[in-house]
């Protein structure tokens, strides 16, 4: 009786290293050229979205959404259609989560299966680092519990096209101090020049650690990030305003009191009006009559909408970047 040998199966069933140099976690990751080439390329997609080529063309890429999302999830979708990928798009009630398997064996198996995943979560950049090490495919963090990187480059990006170039940009940040605030230290930190100013309530800024990181970052690039809690503390010249709304997704405050602590960080038009050539910025969604006015935000001074637009575009920019990375 003849047997046949079986085949010889390689032990690695996917490149890890190939995979972390495809997946985008955290701004950090990035070199400065990094970030400006990314925030370069959103601010040319949105001039001419037309001239786009498919280069995902034969990638079947997901998102796996287990936090509500708007602006990001249309983004990541749309921006991988319109690069040519196949599309697929969970949330966690559709997967065999719901039953007790692992964060990892599903991701390990998914690695085994698609080109790259868009991972909306509140878990650690640790975890989503340590999914890769397990097999997953590439993932672009599309927020995390401690960052909201492609957030970051949305906002670069925006902030490019409409004021110029970024060198001795100054920034105000108004309220609390959440996973697209840090992202946005880390971002502007790798801008030489730049100003970042935190205005956060008492016990609501960024925690120490990111902090710490986003000012020895900004000290390397000759940029400059700092946390202020006073109204007398706020910088004199200010080119750009931006607030996110008070209630972070997937988090919730201990202290029932809070908005009366938020309050005094509202965004109006009297507060707007201290810098009176100021852009104003929103990460959306919005809630008028809490971090800004309905004045502020529909106004001559928002940029709110052509930001919620250079989502898309910088989501096929950071997708186009990472995705066809050798």
């Amino acid at each position: 009786m003849t047997t046949t040998q079986p085949p010889q199966v390689t032990p690695a069933l996917v490149d890890v290293a190939r995979n972390r140099r495809r997946s985008l976690l955290s701004v950090r990751q990035l070199t400065a050229a990094q970030l400006d080439a990314l925030v370069e390329r959103s601010v040319g997609i949105a001039a001419a979205p037309a001239d786009v080529a498919p280069v995902l063309d034969g990638l079947v890429v997901a998102t796996l959404f287990e936090r509500t999302s708007t602006r990001t999830r249309t983004a990541f979708s749309v921006g991988a259609l319109r690069l040519g990928a196949k599309l697929l798009t969970y949330d966690a009630a559709g997967l065999q989560l719901q039953t007790g398997e692992t964060i990892e064996d599903t991701l390990r198996v998914l690695g085994l299966m698609l080109d790259g995943v868009v991972i909306r979560s509140t878990r650690t950049l640790a975890e989503l680092d340590g999914l890769l090490d397990r097999g997953a495919p590439p993932i672009v963090n599309a927020m995390a519990r401690e960052e909201h990187p492609t957030q970051a480059v949305c906002d670069l990006a925006t902030m490019r096209a409409h004021l110029g170039a970024l060198g001795g940009i100054s920034v105000l940040y108004v309220g609390e101090g959440n996973n697209s605030a840090s992202a946005l230290a880390y971002a502007l930190a790798r801008v030489p020049g730049a100003k970042l100013s935190l205005y956060v309530p008492p016990g609501y800024g960024l925690p120490e650690e990111q902090l710490a990181l986003a000012v020895a970052d900004a000290a390397a690039h000759g940029a400059q990030v700092r946390q202020v809690e006073r109204a007398d503390e706020l910088p004199d010249h200010v080119d750009v305003v931006y607030t996110t709304r008070w209630q972070t997704t997937g988090t919730s405050k201990p202290d029932p009191a809070w908005r009366e602590t938020f309050r005094p960080y509202h965004v109006d038009e009297a507060f707007l009006g201290r810098w009176p050539a100021a852009r104003f910025l929103h990460d959306l969604p919005a809630h008028r009559g809490e971090e800004v006015t309905g004045a502020v935000l529909d106004g001559r001074a928002s940029l709110a909408w052509q930001q919620a637009r250079m989502k898309l575009c910088s989501a096929m920019a950071v997708l186009e970047t990472c995705w066809t990375a050798r």
